[in-house]
């Protein structure tokens, strides 16, 4: 087990849940418009946005370099009724599931032990793997909550939309259908007021 599994591994182990199991809001809203059809969920942790895909009728294939919040995520769906995920674990620097898909979604793709460009890395395979008429969805953190006042890793890189467009080096026949920062209302964990604002990009690949 390398580094950046064995963190990811740790990360979910010191906690029986680290999510709500709720679907991303951001997702929900970019994704309900969409006709469903095959979807990947890069880096699906307890397995809450490949639940709700699937329940719109998205045939979801779900990838964590996590064995732990796979049997999670599994678990989770097994008990809720989500039939038909294939869960499969990835390093997503290396592999990705075999087949392209209408739908490609990293949510959150945030690492502190990313090195060397492996968030990019990852993303440009994962452009790769959108089918013709398909839709990659980027959504990340712009930056801290505004509460927080001494955020874990002061060095962390929080990548715009225009960022990571660049950094996907898209050949032509792509087209960018939204490029935003979203604010929204984020309480602190003793119930601080407070906002935190997140990056959305989502682009289409011509049919």
């Amino acid at each position: 087990m390398d580094s950046t599994q064995q963190f990811w591994e740790d990360f979910y182990r010191d906690k029986e849940q680290v999510w709500s199991g709720k679907v991303n809001p951001l997702l929900e809203r970019e994704v309900a418009p969409l006709t469903p059809g095959t979807a990947l969920d890069l880096g699906c942790g307890e397995g809450g946005d490949a639940i709700w895909l699937t329940r719109q009728g998205w045939r979801v294939t779900a990838v964590d370099i996590s064995d732990t919040a796979l049997k999670r995520a599994a678990a989770h769906a097994a008990e809720v009724g989500a039939e038909g995920i294939v869960w499969e674990r990835h390093d997503l620097t290396e592999s990705l599931p075999e087949g392209s898909f209408d739908l490609v979604s990293a949510q959150f793709f945030h690492s502190p032990v990313e090195e060397n460009g492996a968030r990019d890395k990852a993303l440009r395979r994962a452009a790769e793997a959108v089918a013709p008429g398909g839709t990659l969805l980027v959504v990340g953190h712009a930056g801290w909550p505004t509460w927080m006042t001494d955020p874990p890793h002061v060095d962390v890189h929080f990548p715009t939309p225009a960022e990571v467009l660049e950094a996907l080096a898209l050949p032509e026949g792509w087209t960018v259908e939204a490029q935003e920062l979203v604010t929204r209302d984020f309480p602190g964990p003793e119930g601080q007021e407070g906002t935190r604002a997140d990056n959305v990009l989502r682009v289409r690949r011509s049919a």
